[in-house]
C-alpha cells in the first residue's frame, strides 16, 4: 500500500453492498430446511468469493472463528486483490443460522469496513452490552445502572411512562433475573432467540421497529458489528467484556486487550468512520427477506456510511440461476 492510498468509503460502498447480498442470496434456497451448517457454509463462501473482488489489502478481524476453528473468513484472514487501502473488515456471514434454518425472523448478512486499525479485536467471549437510538444525552443510561433503573432513565429521557418502553432482550437462561426486573417496571420485553447484532440495530429506528433498548450478554464480536451499524444509523452502545475462565482472558491477552474492566462506549469499539452493509435472509422487522419468485430473485439491503449518516434502502432483484 502506497502512503497515498486512503480509504474511500464512498467508493466501496457499493461493493461492501454486493458482498452482504452475495452471502444472503447463496443461503436462500435453505431458508427452513433445517440445515443450519450448511446454510452457514453456503454464506460464508459466497461472502469470501465476494469480497476478494474488492480492491482492498482488508484484514478480517471479526469473523467466523480463530484460524484453526474456521476455514474461511477467520479472524486475521487477508482478503481482497491486495490492492488498494488497507482495511478492517467484521462480519457475520448469516448473523442467525439457527434463524435462516427454521425460517424465523430476522436472519441478516451483515458486514462492516473500515480504515485499518479502526475496530475493536474483540476475543470470542461474552459482552454485557447496553443499547439505545439516537437523540439522547450521553450517559442517559449506563451499564453501572440496574436494568430497572435503565428503563425508569430512558422513560425520563423520553418523557414517556416506563409503560411505553419495550426492551429487546436475548432469550436465555442467563437473563431470566434481568427479564423479571425489567417487567416490574411496567415496560414490554420483546425477546429474541438468535441475532443480537439485529436486536441492537433495532433501537436506532424504534418508528419502524417499535423497540427503545437493547440489553444483555451476548457475543463480543457481534458486540462490535453492532456499534458499526450505530455508528452509521446514531444511538449508544455500551459493551464490557464477560470472563469465565483463565482461557478466556487469555484470547483478551492475544487480542491486545488488558483493562478487563473496561466500559466500551460505541467510539471505543469502532474508533474510525465505517461502512456498513446488511441483507435480509428471512423476514423481519428490519428488511424483507430474500424472495424467490419463478426466475428471479430478490434481495433488500440497507447500506450505510458513517461519515455521512447516509441510511439507503436497495432492493437487488437479479434472474434466479
Amino acid at each position: 500500500m502506497t502512503a497515498t492510498t486512503e480509504f474511500s468509503d464512498r467508493m466501496l460502498s457499493l461493493g461492501l453492498a454486493r458482498v452482504s447480498e452475495a452471502a444472503a442470496i447463496a443461503c436462500a434456497s435453505l431458508i427452513g430446511r433445517g440445515d443450519e451448517k450448511s446454510a452457514d457454509q453456503a454464506a460464508v463462501d459466497a461472502m469470501r468469493k465476494e469480497l476478494n473482488k474488492l480492491d482492498i489489502q482488508g484484514v478480517v478481524v471479526i469473523g467466523e472463528g480463530e484460524r484453526d476453528e474456521a476455514p474461511m473468513l477467520y479472524i486475521g484472514e487477508e482478503v481482497g486483490t491486495g490492492h488498494g487501502p488497507a482495511v478492517d473488515i467484521a462480519l457475520d456471514p448469516l448473523e442467525g443460522t439457527t434463524l435462516t434454518a427454521k425460517d424465523m425472523p430476522n436472519a441478516l448478512a451483515v458486514i462492516a469496513m473500515g480504515p485499518r486499525g479502526s475496530m475493536l479485536h474483540a476475543p470470542d467471549v461474552y459482552m454485557d452490552k447496553l443499547a439505545i437510538g439516537p437523540g439522547f444525552k450521553r450517559g442517559a443510561v449506563t451499564l453501572a445502572m440496574s436494568p430497572s433503573e435503565r428503563v425508569s432513565a430512558l422513560a425520563s429521557a423520553k418523557g414517556c411512562s416506563t409503560r411505553d418502553v419495550t426492551v429487546c432482550v436475548l432469550e436465555r437462561p442467563r437473563h431470566e433475573e434481568m427479564i423479571a426486573e425489567i417487567r416490574s417496571t411496567g415496560a414490554a420485553i420483546r425477546l429474541i432467540t438468535d441475532g443480537d447484532v439485529a436486536g441492537v440495530m433495532h433501537c436506532a429506528d424504534p418508528a419502524r421497529t417499535g423497540i427503545d433498548m437493547y440489553m444483555g450478554s451476548g457475543g463480543a464480536p457481534e458486540g462490535v458489528l453492532a456499534a458499526a451499524a450505530l455508528k452509521c444509523m446514531g444511538g449508544q452502545i455500551f459493551g464490557k467484556l464477560l470472563f469465565r475462565n483463565e482461557d478466556e482472558r487469555a484470547r483478551a491477552r492475544k487480542a491486545g486487550i488488558t483493562n478487563f474492566d473496561r466500559v466500551y462506549t460505541r467510539d471505543d469499539l469502532v474508533t474510525g468512520d465505517v461502512i456498513f452493509a446488511a441483507t435480509g435472509v428471512t423476514d423481519g422487522s428490519l428488511l424483507p427477506g430474500i424472495k424467490r419468485e419463478i426466475g428471479f430473485i430478490t434481495a433488500e439491503t440497507i447500506l450505510m456510511r458513517s461519515k455521512t449518516g447516509s441510511v439507503r434502502r436497495m432492493s437487488y432483484r437479479n434472474p434466479a440461476n
